[in-house]
């Protein structure tokens, strides 16, 4: 085996890196600190790791050769520029969410724990990569385990609440149920053609006609995805799981994991059956998004609980993701890229406010939100802009992000996708109304204020200046988007 192919790995070797320094620090350096129930800590641990990775994410962006395809494995593995890019979001999302997390991990009740939650945080991350790069289904499967098993440990960490731990329960048998239907569909592909190479089962189709078996294992493949993804209706453990995990790992899971998924589908559908879009997953699909919009905006009409508010908020979400799925065409992956980078930014704004909340007073109700800006104006402020933004409200960054992605479906040009973007346009005015609840309760509502005037840890505020910023910026900038689909266009 020539080990020079790992070279091409340069992100997952870089991410390993900085799994290894956090690792080393909070296992070798010298306890420094006592937590509440009296075990030894390491001070630092959160610092080290939100430098390590921000050196890391910076050294992404302007590194060139980070862009440079390359393939390793015998072609199990491949990199281009575009998934070079994507990586690259992700990274940022990453990065605000570490920095949102410092304020909850250091405290009393979790510090003593806090180095697990990186480096568990850190390897789901790098099986996400693998997602996304591997183009044998054997590859891709390590990674889509090694970005969900930890996950249920993170989800469980907080464990002084029995919610924590029963969203874990829920979470790790709902990631091995889809985990089985998504292989048992990999079988009967691999019946079909004999391989698990992308290339190879694309080729093999090729020469056959659609059968009810293939069609079969395409559903399969979907709904295994469709969980990790929360499609309708695979999307019945969201809720829960966002409610009980510890508000970090709800922003992680909400914005990281599913962004990361999303590509990963759109590399499977048009890689491995794109030849068979028409004949056997189009209509899938388009019932898929569907359901998924619209249910995932009612059930978020009826929610109290802001986290659960926000589950539903991205079951709805992903229904427009998947808009840049259907579309097949540089356009489309365009708007998908642009829309994740711009839900990072919205929703980590909207759960920033909800965690300097939470690590506060404990509230986590719609309700302790009715006049918080007589108290909290700047928070109150910060989940206005995400509101919007996540509404499509111009001329913030969510407007331009919901009409690049409309933009890429409908220049596919058949009837049913103009039909499908006219009820996601519909859903749009729907998903206004829930989001102008929280706007409405803030400013409007005359209630005394649950929730007391106080001051957001530091690390808090530099997140919520960086969502922000990042919501405005790609409004006014959103020109962006034309850099994104030269690249889509070059690779």
């Amino acid at each position: 085996m020539d080990y020079s192919q790992f070279l091409a790995m340069k992100q997952e070797i870089g991410l390993l890196v900085v799994f290894l320094v956090v690792f080393l620090y909070d296992v070798f350096m010298p306890r420094k600190g006592v937590a509440a129930d009296g075990r030894a800590y390491v001070k630092g641990t959160s610092l080290v790791a939100v430098i390590s990775f921000a050196i890391f994410t910076a050294a992404c962006f302007l590194c060139p050769c980070i862009y440079e395809p390359a393939s390793a494995f015998g072609d199990m593995y491949v990199t281009t520029a575009v998934a070079a890019t994507i990586k690259n979001i992700l990274n940022v999302g990453v990065l605000i969410v570490l920095i949102q997390a410092m304020r909850w991990a250091d405290s009393d009740i979790q510090v003593v724990r806090r180095g697990e939650f990186y480096q568990l945080l850190l390897i789901t991350l790098f099986g996400m990569y693998l997602m996304m790069s591997g183009r044998h289904f054997l590859l891709f499967i390590i990674g889509l385990e090694s970005a969900s098993l930890p996950l249920a440990a993170m989800v469980a960490l907080d464990k002084h609440r029995h919610e924590s731990t029963e969203a874990a329960i829920k979470y790790i048998l709902t990631a091995c149920f889809s985990s089985a239907i998504f292989m048992m569909g990999l079988s009967f592909v691999y019946g079909l053609t004999g391989s698990l190479y992308f290339v190879d089962i694309a080729s093999a189709l090729s020469t056959q006609a659609s059968t009810g078996l293939l069609t079969i294992a395409i559903g399969f493949v979907m709904a295994g995805i469709g969980f990790k993804l929360s499609l309708v209706p695979f999307h019945l453990w969201t809720g829960d799981v966002y409610q009980g995990a510890p508000t970090s790992v709800t922003s992680y899971l909400s914005v990281i994991s599913k962004g990361a998924t999303a590509f990963a589908f759109v590399v499977v559908m048009v890689q491995v059956f794109g030849q068979f879009y028409t004949a056997a997953w189009e209509w899938m699909l388009y019932a898929l998004i569907i359901l998924t919009i619209t249910v995932g905006n009612l059930f978020a009409i009826r929610q109290r609980n802001m986290k659960r508010f926000l589950a539903f908020s991205s079951v709805s979400q992903a229904g427009y993701i998947m808009l840049g799925v259907i579309g097949v065409n540089e356009m489309a992956l365009a708007a998908l890229i642009f829309y994740v980078l711009v839900y990072i930014f919205s929703n980590l704004a909207a759960f920033g406010v909800i965690q300097a909340i939470e690590n506060k007073t404990g509230l986590v109700d719609m309700d302790s939100y009715r006049g918080l800006c007589r108290t909290n104006p700047r928070l109150s402020f910060c989940m206005m802009l995400a509101m919007f933004s996540l509404a499509g409200i111009p001329p913030f960054a969510g407007f331009f992000s919901k009409f690049f992605i409309f933009t890429g479906a409908l220049n596919q040009g058949s009837v049913a996708m103009y039909v499908l973007v006219l009820i996601a346009l519909i859903n749009t005015i729907i998903s206004l109304y829930y989001y102008l609840l929280v706007v409405k309760a803030m400013y409007i509502s005359p209630d005394e204020c649950k929730v007391p005037a106080f001051k957001s840890a530091t690390s808090e505020r530099i997140g919520l200046v960086i969502t922000v910023a990042g919501v405005i910026f790609l409004g006014l900038v959103s020109c962006i988007y034309d850099s994104i689909l030269a690249l889509c266009g070059v690779a």
